[in-house]
């Protein structure tokens, strides 16, 4: 549960300071509104307004622990500078959208895509799919809706685009040379239908060299979102800090707030805390107005890395009149789901169908999960069942959220029926999701009769098709089925990266070889363009821990520095835990969390005393 905390110092109304909250003053501004509308969960005695259904107030609560919370603030002097307190082991736990009731893939996992073709990699952004579509939409300014969605997989693409997909990856220019020789359509239309698709298809290097030669042909008049668009591929695939760089070439009448969101958006998917804080703030200075967009990178952000400032967010929002958009409560669902705050989670539904907006499917699907993980079957029965609508034959695209959400459920009956009706010709997206729910019913046959049928639909699958069906053999521990898959990937050319890494780490894993799985990680952290996911490291090091194993657990702490991962309050919970299982004491402890500018949460908290070098017990006062 979350509270708004009161800051020693004022700091400048409305930012937000790296590691710190929102100012005092802001606080005292609006202190009598927060007070009635946070009342509603606290169970104190402070009076509670009725008047109208405030987000705030059925989102936040003061059920914070007040002795952590000194504990936590003796360890820091900077305000507000703390972790989730009350959500224990969900501090990285924010939600995989299209994966129902498993709780094992609720964790935050991310993967850059470096490289030349993305559609021949398992690259891709493991943050949330839906959250990440949702992202690039609203980034540069796109409309969607419903009918976009259904229409989407129907539109034709762009004769640049095909040329530019077929060309060798170090060969764009040449192509786009060519293409102006023979004086073929290189209108704005063209070249926003080219990028749109190389972008769907996470080929950013060939984006960003059209974008490149567009510009050094001066074959199109830029304008801000197309520097917006650069910037965005620039991070992608060069990191936060050449983007940076990068704006300061943009000329400074394009400087203008998609830029600066762009830059926010690419901070968020890489879970840098820090840097989205500075970015935001000097959005803030050069005077940009508040938008739904930014308040909700943070909240994205703050979901999975400090749920504690999710309420300083809001708070924001309602006092600078920020209208939450339907992301907004994707993100604000989904946290209270994590938490196992179903009513909460409830009440927040209720805000939104209040202010006139109802779940769309990417909502009701986050519902059904949670309500499924707390053992509210008959709600997430509900909830698919209103996802299916009256006629699910004209309602198509949510086949792919029904199939693996009914499996979650252990419903192979309506599996059965939903894959019926798309098995003459599934979608690419019903074939994963198929193998997914037969994965999960325990049907590997019918998961590898479909995988079988989706490879004879393409002369060559990306790489992260084949890691649907992976995931399943590692689920199941079948570690020869695994192993030859990962062969035949390679024979048909398949680019190997993160996602199977991770897959053939879980599946030496859960095979119980946990040196074969180190093995692979140390050989593909080897491989200096690409890291391996976050989670992949986590898998390798909570097994360490297990064993009480501390110098492999210390071993892949170094590592997961070494790839760039900062920090994180699960990394220091998993290595406590293997000096517990070691009978170790683990001297400076407290110190390194502290200089990493790390807080624990509840969980973590309760394990500390237990590695004190110096902790006084009982058998240890009468020994003295």
């Amino acid at each position: 549960m979350w509270a708004l905390r009161r800051v020693p110092k004022p700091l400048r109304d409305t930012s937000i300071r790296t590691g710190a909250s929102f100012s005092a003053s802001a606080r005292l501004q609006t202190s009598n509104t927060f007070i009635e509308k946070n009342a509603i969960f606290s169970g104190s005695s402070q009076l509670v307004s009725d008047t109208c259904p405030s987000l705030l107030r059925f989102y936040c609560s003061t059920h914070a622990s007040s002795n952590f919370f000194v504990w936590r603030c003796g360890l820091s002097s900077q305000a507000g500078a703390e972790s989730s307190g009350e959500e224990d082991d969900l501090e990285d736990g924010f939600s995989e959208l299209e994966t129902a009731g498993n709780s094992e893939n609720k964790r935050d996992h991310f993967s850059k895509d470096e490289t030349e073709d993305g559609l021949d990699s398992d690259q891709e952004f493991s943050v949330d799919v839906e959250e990440t579509a949702s992202n690039e939409l609203e980034l540069f300014g796109a409309e969607t809706d419903v009918s976009d969605k259904k229409s989407s997989g129907r539109r034709t693409t762009s004769g640049l685009f095909k040329a530019l997909v077929s060309a060798p990856g170090l060969s764009i220019h040449k192509v786009l040379d060519k293409w102006l020789e023979e004086g073929k359509n290189l209108s704005r239309a063209e070249i926003s239908s080219a990028t749109l698709n190389l972008r769907k298809r996470r080929m950013y290097g060939r984006a960003l060299q059209l974008s490149e030669w567009l510009e050094m042909k001066q074959q199109l008049e830029f304008n801000e979102k197309d520097y917006a668009s650069r910037l965005d591929l620039i991070a992608k695939i060069r990191g936060l800090q050449k983007a940076e760089d990068y704006i300061q070439t943009i000329p400074k009448s394009f400087r203008g707030e998609i830029i600066y969101r762009t830059l926010l958006a690419n901070c968020v998917v890489s879970n840098n805390l820090k840097k989205a804080e500075e970015v935001f703030n000097k959005m803030k200075d050069l005077e940009f107005p508040s938008t739904a967009f930014a308040c909700n990178q943070l909240l994205l952000l703050y979901k999975r890395l400090d749920k504690k400032k999710i309420a300083d967010v809001l708070l924001l929002m309602e006092k600078e009149n920020v209208k939450p958009t339907l992301f907004t409560y994707r993100i604000l669902i989904d946290t209270k789901g994590l938490c196992n705050d179903i009513y909460g989670m409830d009440q927040i539904v209720e805000t939104m169908k209040a202010e006139g907006i109802e779940p769309d499917v990417q909502i009701q699907s986050v519902l059904a999960k949670h309500y499924a993980s707390a053992g509210q079957m008959e709600k997430a029965e509900e909830v698919l069942k209103a996802m299916e609508g009256d006629n699910i034959k004209e309602n198509r695209w949510v086949y792919r959220f029904l199939l693996p959400l009914y499996a979650g459920l252990g419903k192979a009956d309506e599996v059965e029926r939903i894959w019926k009706i798309c098995d003459s010709k599934p979608r690419f997206e019903e074939y994963l999701a198929g193998i997914e729910a037969w994965g999960k019913l325990g049907k590997i046959e019918k998961s590898e009769e479909i995988f079988e049928r989706l490879l004879k639909t393409s002369k060559k699958l990306p790489a992260r098709y084949y890691t649907h069906l992976l995931k399943v053999y590692s689920n199941h521990k079948m570690l020869e089925k695994g192993k030859d898959l990962v062969k035949r990937m390679a024979g048909n050319g398949c680019q190997i990266g993160p996602f199977t890494w991770d897959a053939l780490v879980k599946l030496h894993v859960e095979a119980g070889d946990v040196e074969k799985a180190d093995s692979i990680l140390q050989k593909a952290c080897q491989q200096n363009e690409i890291k391996p996911m976050f989670t992949t490291f986590m898998v390798v090091m909570e097994q360490y821990a297990r064993k009480g194993d501390i110098h492999n657990a210390e071993k892949m702490l170094h590592r997961m520095r070494q790839a760039g991962y900062v920090a994180r309050v699960s990394q220091f919970q998993t290595l406590v835990r293997a000096y517990i299982n070691a009978k170790a004491p683990a001297y400076g402890i407290r110190e390194r969390m502290k200089a990493d500018n790390i807080f624990p949460n509840k969980s973590l908290a309760a394990l500390l005393p237990q590695v004190d070098a110096f902790r006084r017990t009982s058998v240890s006062d009468l020994l003295d």
